[in-house]
């Protein structure tokens, strides 16, 4: 409990030591532009907001995706609510630049339409960013259907409420109306930066606090969500000081917030690959456990069939492949002995000599209880002799103290080698030759090689 409780204080600094690193280098870098660029034009604002709308458009997506390929991970349908939402509020946004892409109209933009839409931005995202953290907590116990469609239709209506709202508020609609912003000054009015404006910062505080405290950081996703609610109570104190909007806050808030948000889609997609990356290694595990022998870690039969069969395809007479069946002499006497522990040893001792015995491009495969076969590619059957015989003398050669106590007394084998040159012939028929070559060695004596004639 104590160690986990040092592992959660740990993260919790590491995460604040890295939002200040990394809103150190924003703001060093928008004052080395601004320093660069004297004024900023009015195109710059829109411009960043329609980056904005796209990547809001795209975490959105990427929300519900992830929600569609896991649906206990409920908390994401709140997320994708929420950008889904901020980027149908950035739409508004961008109608209160009409013709933006004339320079000489901008005397028409209407800011206190673009405040009053970045108010209930603000006010829906972090709403529905707590609704995600509350949801988190009910990711290990599977809600009903009906739980579900509940709560996605009530986020639905929350969204799609709140953006109706801000409509009806700006100047689109006679029904509602609040002054943000002084269209003819570009002034704060007070309401906004003495009371919402720092609402919307203490609502952003407890989103972040809430977010921490559930979450506990626990992953790179969450990482990104809770800088993502830093970076939004950086923009609005960056706007809390400026006093117009027009002036360098105005846009070092819009700037800050698009760089972030396009940080954050770094983060995820990070996470996507670290997850692939983990589940390519699990299949790459699985994969092999399919095809190896859990014992020696040689391959199974199944694969070797598969192989040898693939070989024989394009077998010739100048492209021999070889087989090499083998069987350890008088094992059962090891077990019946040393025990069948010590036997495994031997096994794995064996397996291990023959995978060293030969190429890369070559198969090394147990096939049975004390039984091992090889498959040597593009081997004429004198070379695939000379192998055998060397396994063989090499095997011959090893007690129990040169084998590190692996082999409690010398072991032979007896081999048998039979090279096909012609698609014609079976796998199986291969592997029979090749076992009745084995068979003879071990009536002639055992512990010798024997090439099928």
């Amino acid at each position: 409990m104590f160690a986990n409780r040092r592992s959660v204080k740990g993260r919790y600094i590491s995460f604040c030591l890295g939002c200040i690193a990394v809103i150190g280098i924003l703001h060093a870098l928008f004052s080395k532009i601004a320093e660069w660029v004297p004024t900023f034009s009015s195109h710059l604002f829109p411009t960043l907001t329609i980056f904005l709308l796209v990547f809001d458009l795209f975490i959105a997506c990427f929300m519900a995706m992830k929600y569609w390929c896991d649906r206990k991970r409920l908390y994401l349908v709140s997320l994708a609510f929420a950008f889904a939402g901020s980027a149908s509020l950035m739409v508004g946004t961008l109608c209160s630049f009409p013709a933006w892409l004339d320079l000489y109209q901008f005397n028409a933009v209407n800011y206190n339409d673009a405040m009053i839409f970045y108010m209930f931005r603000h006010l829906l995202m972090a709403v529905l960013i707590i609704v995600s953290a509350i949801l988190y907590t009910t990711r290990n116990c599977p809600l009903s259907r009906l739980a579900h469609i509940v709560i996605v239709s009530g986020e639905f209506l929350f969204t799609a409420f709140t953006v109706g709202l801000a409509w009806m508020y700006s100047s689109h609609s006679s029904i509602l109306s609040i002054d943000l912003v002084d269209n003819e000054t570009r002034e704060f009015m007070v309401l906004w930066s003495h009371f919402i404006n720092i609402a919307l910062i203490a609502l952003w505080v407890v989103t972040l606090v809430t977010l921490m405290f559930i979450t506990r950081i626990r992953n790179l996703f969450w990482v990104g969500g809770n800088f993502l609610c830093v970076c939004y109570i950086v923009t609005l104190s960056m706007l809390l000081v400026g006093g117009h909007v027009e002036d360098v806050s105005w846009y070092r808030a819009r700037l800050f917030e698009t760089v972030a948000t396009l940080m954050i889609i770094f983060v995820l997609l990070y996470d996507v690959f670290r997850l692939y990356r983990d589940s390519h290694v699990k299949y790459q595990q699985s994969y092999q456990n399919s095809i190896r022998d859990p014992l020696t870690r040689l391959y199974n039969r199944s694969y070797f069939y598969e192989t040898l069969k693939q070989a024989l395809d394009i077998a010739k007479p100048s492209r021999p492949v070889s087989v090499i069946v083998s069987d350890l002499d008088r094992f059962k006497r090891i077990n019946d002995t040393y025990g069948h522990l010590q036997g495994d040893k031997v096994l794995q001792f064996v397996a291990n000599l023959l995978m060293d015995s030969v190429r890369p491009q070559d198969i090394a495969a147990r096939i049975g209880g004390e039984e091992f076969v090889l498959m040597l590619a593009n081997t004429s059957s004198d070379a695939a002799y000379q192998v055998a015989e060397r396994i063989r003398l090499n095997l011959s050669s090893f007690d129990n103290a040169s084998s590190g106590g692996q082999l409690p007394e010398p072991i032979t084998i007896s081999m048998g080698v039979f090279t096909a040159t012609s698609p014609a012939i079976a796998a199986e028929t291969c592997v029979e030759n090749a076992d009745k070559a084995m068979y003879e060695a071990k009536e002639t004596g055992r512990n010798r090689v024997v090439a099928f004639k």
